[in-house]
């Protein structure tokens, strides 16, 4: 598929995800964002909290793409320490942030104490991104979103992260299912469509396990153009017809 929309990354960050105890939906939820707003998610990764192993990793990504969001390590407690690695990969100082510090006053009155104070620390240079759920913000600092781990704060994040960039064209997506055969059996005739429309993309998702259950695979046909979507799917629709392969749905 020609890249003509900005291009993003994911930097999961944290041992709870890369040990298993927490399972990331922030991928998830991030990846619809983008898609929505036609931005295309080239990669993801996952790393723990080793800020070594997380500058490393930041400054691959950004330098990539247009945009780099990650996720996780900007709480209170010692092993947080995104903000920290953010710095040293933008070379900068890592003071608190004047706003940030009355936000958490405010939140925290008497409360608010050192441990808290560390999400106040914000690299120069850096712009606030607004957390409605507990009030403790993330940041933007040049192509980088530092946001939240817990899902739910992250996902209220993306609303004031949303106005910050830069749309492209949204990709469109329909979907062909087929039962009783797997992949090798629809392999021929998906790759030939693949080859008549330089301009989609083709995959296949197969489905049960032979043994128990229905078997089959899902086709999914994606592009910017729509009507040219549409005239792939009708064309890949006819050609597993043609041999002598049943479509049993179209969808989105």
């Amino acid at each position: 598929m020609t890249q003509t929309s900005p291009t993003a990354a994911i930097l999961v960050i944290g041992d709870e995800v890369l040990s298993g105890r927490t399972q990331d939906t922030n991928t998830n939820t991030i990846a619809r964002f983008l898609s929505a707003l036609g931005i295309d998610l080239i990669e993801a990764r996952v790393i723990g909290d080793e800020i070594d192993r997380i500058v490393a990793a930041l400054n691959a990504l950004r330098a990539a793409h247009d945009y780099v969001f990650t996720t996780g390590g900007i709480g209170p407690t010692h092993d947080d320490m995104t903000a920290d690695a953010v710095a040293q990969a933008f070379g900068v100082a890592l003071p608190e942030h004047p706003e940030a510090v009355a936000i958490l006053s405010r939140r925290y009155g008497d409360d608010f104490n050192a441990a808290r104070r560390r999400m106040a620390r914000i690299p120069d240079g850096g712009s606030l991104i607004a957390n409605p759920v507990t009030d403790a913000p993330g940041f933007q600092i040049g192509n980088v979103f530092v946001m939240a781990g817990v899902p739910k704060i992250m996902t209220a994040m993306l609303e004031d992260v949303a106005p910050r960039l830069r749309t492209g064209a949204v990709v469109h997506a329909r979907s062909l299912r087929v039962t009783g055969v797997g992949e090798g059996a629809v392999a021929d005739v998906l790759s030939a469509a693949a080859r008549a429309n330089r301009d989609l993309s083709f995959g296949s998702y197969p489905f049960g396990h032979g043994s128990v259950g229905e078997i089959g695979t899902n086709l999914v046909i994606r592009g910017r153009a729509e009507a040219a979507v549409e005239a792939g799917t009708r064309a890949l629709a006819e050609a597993l017809r043609a041999a002598g392969i049943a479509v049993d749905a179209v969808g989105t």
